[in-house]
């Protein structure tokens, strides 16, 4: 069944009534892959692979068309923990924080309050496994206790000067509340999900948030114990998005014999695009990997929410929604919310995940944040003073260039492979109207974009230093 905004309240009220039995407190699982595109999830119309587990969620729950997440890495997971964009929170560019030092995600800071931190507030216990990358453990080894999670079993990202630490699948390099070491013989996807199922075991009793940050399918593309004999890129990548399908299923499978599928709400998206050495085949269509560009394919994410008794199956929505949006719906799903001192981006979108409301209330989304860094005598900034970015509404997408000037205009509806830049002919009403309205909100945006909030701290040996432009690489 497919909705829209203009299906009325109460017609899906009428086939979905919210249960008296609703958990006050659900259990959160937030998976989100790392570099998974639309073309390469079965329900999404992909033709290259089978992903049944996935699949199977969106069948029994709500399979969302138009989420935006950023384009890139710590763009993606820094607008997810805050709530805010990254012309907000200054992760306007991409950058390893273990492997680039100088900047990282200061916990000290109240714009950097995550989600984490205030679902522990409203009564939650709290884990993460996976991959952070936002912080170096080796000098901030309980960053994550910091950022709100009580327990945490993480790959600590490519640490300069520290070469096991590059591993995340073979032999991974892993960071817990005890320290980081190399889990010889053991796979890294493999770890990251006996963790959670081990932590929902421990606290079972408990309203949890468990933040599943995959690493799968990520270069560098290896095969997996599934499929050893995978060698090429195209069967190592497919391996992958397999593997990680399984890791799906034996979360769903853990969640369903400890009892608590009727009160855990699952969500599964991805941070981005598929890499751009990989083509996938949707729906009839060859789609190259969209990771780092601002397309549809590297922005417009897979989103599935399931939660049998509080999220009305079947349901394929157009609803607009982007990773800002995640804080704010967390908090109140939980029956919490956002502190009035805490200014963020983000529009929950709870009511509409519980069949309380038809439609979101965004009338446009927003997505920036792609390629590398910069650094200065002041420290880490964006490329340029502000970055370029697009906006869309549910028929049209803006292109914004860094001087605040809307140069691309696309009709979403007839034109999804953004082929025609209707600014390059006379513009209908309907499309003149939809560019007066973004370039009004580009122009309430800062003309400058924000640096990422830090203390400054004695420089270590692997650190970057500013010069030939400055460019972190």
């Amino acid at each position: 069944m497919k909705t829209t905004g203009t299906l009325a309240l109460a017609a899906l009220l009428t086939i979905f009534p919210h249960p008296a039995h609703a958990a006050e407190k659900p259990n959160i699982l937030f998976i989100m892959a790392d570099d998974l595109g639309k073309e390469w999830i079965g329900c999404y119309g992909a033709e290259d692979i089978k992903t049944p587990h996935i699949d199977a969620l969106a069948m029994g729950g709500m399979k969302f068309s138009n989420v935006w997440s950023m384009p890139q890495c710590t763009p993606s997971r820094v607008a997810m923990l805050t709530g805010t964009y990254p012309w907000r929170n200054g992760w306007v560019n991409h950058w390893d924080v273990p492997r680039w030092g100088v900047g990282y995600f200061d916990w000290s800071q109240k714009p950097n309050t995550t989600v984490a931190r205030l679902l522990k507030d409203a009564g939650y216990t709290t884990t993460a496994a996976g991959k952070w990358q936002i912080n170096d453990f080796r000098i901030e080894p309980q960053a994550m206790k910091h950022h709100g999670f009580d327990d945490w079993l993480m790959w600590t990202g490519c640490e300069t000067n520290n070469p096991p630490s590059a591993e995340r699948y073979a032999d991974p390099y892993i960071n817990t509340p005890q320290g980081s070491e190399t889990r010889t013989g053991k796979f890294g996807p493999d770890l990251y999900t006996d963790h959670l199922i081990g932590f929902m075991k421990a606290n079972r009793e408990k309203p949890m948030f468990l933040y599943h940050a995959m690493v799968l399918p990520h270069t560098p593309l290896v095969a997996t114990p599934d499929e050893p004999d995978a060698e090429t890129d195209p069967q190592k990548h497919k391996a992958m998005v397999r593997y990680l399908d399984k890791q799906v299923g034996r979360l769903v499978a853990a969640i369903d014999d400890l009892g608590l599928r009727e009160r855990t709400i699952i969500i599964f998206t991805s941070d981005n695009g598929s890499t751009n050495r990989i083509t996938g085949t949707r729906n009839g269509r060859e789609v190259k990997g969209g990771k780092a560009a601002k397309t549809e394919a590297g922005v417009c994410a897979p989103f599935i929410v399931n939660a049998p008794g509080l999220v009305p199956a079947g349901i394929e929505t157009d609803a607009l929604t982007d990773f800002t949006d995640l804080l704010p719906t967390f908090l109140e799903l939980a029956g919490g919310k956002v502190p009035d001192d805490l200014e963020i981006d983000g529009v929950s979108i709870a009511p509409l995940i519980l069949g309380k409301a038809g439609d979101t209330r965004r009338e446009w989304i927003m997505a920036l944040g792609h390629g590398n860094a910069r650094l200065d005598q002041k420290g880490i900034r964006g490329v340029h003073d502000f970055a370029s970015r697009v906006i869309r509404d549910k028929h049209f997408k803006a292109w914004v260039n860094t001087g605040k000037k809307i140069d691309q205009l696309y009709d979403l509806t007839n034109d999804p492979e953004e082929n025609t830049n209707l600014l390059k002919g006379e513009l209908d009403e309907e499309p003149q109207a939809a560019l007066l309205k973004f370039q009004s909100i580009v122009d309430a945006l800062p003309d400058n974009d924000a640096r990422p909030l830090y203390e400054p701290r004695a420089p270590n040996p692997w650190d970057k230093k500013s010069g030939a432009g400055g460019k972190i690489k």
